[in-house]
């Protein structure tokens, strides 16, 4: 995959995917590489832990379900952004006592759980609102805060195991360690292996979304189909009745609509980065680049994954207010949190608020 790479690199101290491409002469590609990387890093370590610190001190956003599971998804991905920094001071030769081999098998392995934790708990969280609209009078006895910790801690035992094979040479799980030339150069993409992951972890996770929300989707069609069907039956009657129930059937379409776009985000970053590992390990195409930019996109879902979900929330944007108030002056506080509060409705829409509804 490099051979291309070592002859444009024959010269330079520093080894980078980035350097397969002469993209100018006066571009330092591995400073380019180092740059980006630091940059997510940041991002996503300062964006997961204003996540962590609003939901410690806002109390009333633990009573809902899916707070564990979004702060599951926060530790995990504030994990993400410190391992980020390994890869740095790889790029940077700061880490030159180290075992190249375990080094990059770590830290490969280490990002892989992570996400793992992060895409399972996208799963369950889809789960836990199907199950909400579905059965909502027995939603509480069934979903318990005993639960909810035993299916968190499943989820952190099943990632670890699953990957933890590629430790004895049967696979590689993925790109995240090809910042190590040892990884780029000596460790292959193994077909049975990757088809295991995809079996076991990307597979059952989005049919399991594509699943819960298509049924949420259908019900609230269904819903809607059913309260204009009495509107026009009854449209003589009871008039301020019918239109209760029409808001309540538009709140259930606005609220799956929330759930559709904030899932999208995560597969629209994740797909580019599980289409190009089932092309090589398929034999199909290799490209260090493409392992590059597939690679570091899907990881920067680390910083707008939690963000997203959390924001959703109305209860945690007050608590966003409150927290920057307490830092800042009641009149600088009140207009960061405006201003975050502003871009989330323009990107996500005026339902954004519905989320945790129902």
């Amino acid at each position: 995959m490099n051979s291309s790479f070592d002859a444009n690199q024959s010269g330079s101290s520093l080894f980078c995917l980035l350097g397969v491409v002469d993209y100018s002469h006066n571009l330092d590609t591995c400073m380019l590489e180092v740059a980006i990387i630091l940059f997510l890093a940041v991002l996503i370590i300062a964006g997961n832990l204003v996540v962590i610190f609003v939901f410690h001190c806002a109390p009333l956003l633990h009573h809902h379900t899916t707070s564990h599971f979004i702060q599951t998804m926060a530790y995990a991905d504030l994990l993400v952004g410190v391992s980020c920094l390994v890869p740095s001071l790889s790029l940077l030769h700061l880490l030159r006592g180290l075992n190249e081999e375990l080094t990059c098998k770590m830290f490969g392995y280490v990002i892989s759980v992570l996400k793992s934790v992060s895409m399972a708990s996208l799963a369950c969280i889809s789960v836990d609102r199907y199950i909400a609209i579905t059965r909502p009078l027995s939603y509480t006895t069934l979903v318990t805060t005993c639960r909810l910790r035993l299916c968190i801690v499943l989820i952190w035992v099943y990632s670890a195991l699953i990957f933890l094979p590629s430790f004895f040479s049967w696979g590689k799980p993925g790109y995240h360690g090809d910042i190590f030339q040892w990884c780029a150069d000596s460790w292959k993409t193994n077909p049975r292996f990757s088809t295991f992951i995809v079996a076991a972890l990307y597979a059952p996770a989005a049919l399991t979304v594509c699943f819960t929300y298509g049924s949420i989707f259908r019900i609230c069609r269904q819903h809607t189909k059913e309260i204009t069907q009495r509107h026009a039956r009854f449209s003589s009657e009871g008039n301020h009745g019918e239109r209760g129930e029409r808001c309540e059937g538009c709140t259930d379409k606005r609220y799956a609509m929330v759930l559709f776009r904030i899932t999208s985000v995560f597969y629209v970053l994740w797909m580019p980065y599980i289409l190009y590992f089932l092309l090589e390990s398929a034999g199909l195409y290799q490209h260090a680049v493409a392992s590059f930019l597939t690679t570091w996109l899907a990881i920067s879902n680390s910083f707008c994954n939690c963000l997203i979900y959390s924001l959703s929330n109305s209860v945690f944007r007050k608590g966003l207010g409150s927290l920057f108030g307490s830092l800042f002056p009641a009149c600088l506080g009140c207009a960061i949190s405006l201003i975050i509060t502003l871009l989330f409705v323009c990107c996500l829409g005026p339902a954004s608020g519905y989320f945790c509804s129902g």
